[in-house]
C-alpha cells in the first residue's frame, strides 16, 4: 500500500533501524541512565542550546500532555487554533490529563497571532473563569502552513507580557526548518518558545519524541510529570540511539527535505491535471484541496488519504520521507 494519509504511515529509515539493532547488545541501565540517552541529550543541547532540557517520551500526544502539564494547573486555560492537533486529534487528552480548559480560536490558516489571542485574555483574577496560562502552536500546522520566526516571536513576546507560556508542538519541526532554512534553535529558543514537543516519528523514526524545556521552572518537575503521565520508557536506549544518527548525520534534514519536495511535486502535478483547488499554501509536506466527491471516492479505491472536511469535499494529502516520484506520478495519473 502507498498512502498519502499521514507521514506516520511510512516506515523507519534504514539507518535508524541499524542504530536500534546496534543498541540491542549487552546491558544498559534502564529509565534513561544509559550511554545512548546521555549522548542524545547532548545532541539536543547542541541543536537547541545549553538551556535545553530534554525528556524523551513515547509519542506525540504524550509529549504534548507532559509539556502542557508543566505549564498549567487545573484552573488554567490553554489557547490554541480550532484546527490544532490537541483540539482535533487527541481525544480530549490534554484536558483530561491537565484538567485545564482548552480554548479554541478560529484562524484562516491554522496560525495564531497576537491579534487573535488578545480577545481571550480577559477575566484576570476572576475566580469564576479559567485563567489563560499557555498558548499552543504547532510547526507546521495541521493545515500545512508554517510560522515564520518573526510570527513565533511576536506571539511569544505578546503572551510573556501576561506571564504566560508558549508551547510549540514540533511534530514536523524538521519540515518547517527545511522550509525556512533555519536551525532548530533559531525557530524555538531564539523566538521565545518556552517548551517544545520535538517529534521524530513522522520523519523516519520509531516511537521517538521528546519534551524539551527551555525555562528552568518548566524543567524542574518534568521527570515526575513524565512518570505520572505513563511516558517514562524503561528501555530508553532504544529512543536515544535513534536520535544519534538522526541529529548527528543530518537524517532529519534529508528526510524532511525529501518529503517537502514530494509535496511540491504533487501539488504541481495536481495543478497540471486541472485541479488548482488548493485551500491552503503548501509550506511543508501537507496539501489541502477540494475535489469532486465522485473523484474522491474513486481515488480512495487505490490510495489511502483523509477527507479533511466532508461538507466541503476537502481532502488532506501528506507526503513522507519515503514517498517516491513514482508514487506522485501514479497518483496524478489516476487523478
Amino acid at each position: 500500500m502507498r498512502s498519502f494519509g499521514s507521514d506516520n504511515h511510512s516506515g523507519i529509515h534504514p539507518a535508524i533501524l541499524k542504530a536500534i539493532e546496534a543498541a540491542n547488545a549487552d546491558h544498559q541501565i534502564a529509565y534513561g541512565d544509559d550511554t545512548y540517552t546521555a549522548c542524545a541529550k547532548q545532541l539536543i543541547k547542541q541543536h537547541f542550546g545549553e538551556s535545553a532540557e530534554p525528556y524523551f517520551v513515547f509519542n506525540g500526544t504524550g509529549a504534548n500532555i507532559v509539556a502542557l502539564s508543566a505549564c498549567v494547573q487545573s484552573f488554567h486555560s490553554i489557547l490554541c487554533a480550532k484546527t490544532a492537533h490537541i483540539a482535533v486529534d487527541e481525544c480530549g487528552a490534554p484536558e483530561f490529563m491537565t484538567s485545564a480548559a482548552l480554548r479554541e480560536i478560529e484562524t484562516p490558516d491554522g496560525k495564531l497571532t497576537p491579534e487573535l489571542i488578545a480577545p481571550r485574555l480577559i477575566n484576570w483574577g476572576f475566580e469564576h473563569h479559567s485563567q489563560p496560562k499557555a498558548v499552543y502552536i504547532s510547526q507546521c500546522t495541521e493545515l500545512g502552513t508554517v510560522y515564520t520566526c518573526e510570527e513565533i516571536k511576536a506571539i511569544a513576546d505578546y503572551v510573556h507580557q501576561y506571564n504566560m507560556y508558549l508551547h510549540l508542538d514540533g511534530a514536523r519541526l524538521a519540515n518547517a526548518a527545511v522550509t525556512l532554512g533555519k536551525s532548530f534553535k533559531e525557530m524555538t529558543v531564539d523566538c521565545g518558545v518556552d517548551i517544545l514537543s520535538f517529534g521524530g516519528t513522522k520523519n523516519g523514526l520509531l516511537m521517538c519524541e521528546a519534551v524539551v524545556a527551555f525555562r528552568p521552572e518548566l524543567a524542574e518537575n518534568l521527570k515526575y510529570i513524565r512518570k505520572q503521565r505513563a511516558q517514562l520508557y524503561s528501555k530508553m536506549r532504544y529512543v536515544g540511539c535513534q536520535l544519534i544518527p538522526y541529529l548527528e548525520d543530518g537524517i532529519w534534514r534529508e528526510n524532511a527535505a525529501h518529503a517537502n519536495a514530494m509535496a511540491q511535486l504533487l501539488r504541481q502535478g495536481i495543478k497540471d491535471a486541472g485541479y488548482d483547488t488548493f485551500t491552503q499554501s503548501t509550506d511543508a509536506n501537507i496539501l489541502l484541496l477540494k475535489l469532486p466527491k465522485t473523484l474522491i471516492d474513486k481515488l480512495l479505491e487505490k490510495y489511502f488519504f483523509y477527507i479533511w472536511d466532508e461538507k466541503e469535499n476537502e481532502v488532506r494529502l501528506v507526503t513522507s520521507w519515503d514517498t517516491t516520484e513514482e508514487d506522485v506520478r501514479d497518483f496524478v495519473a489516476s487523478l
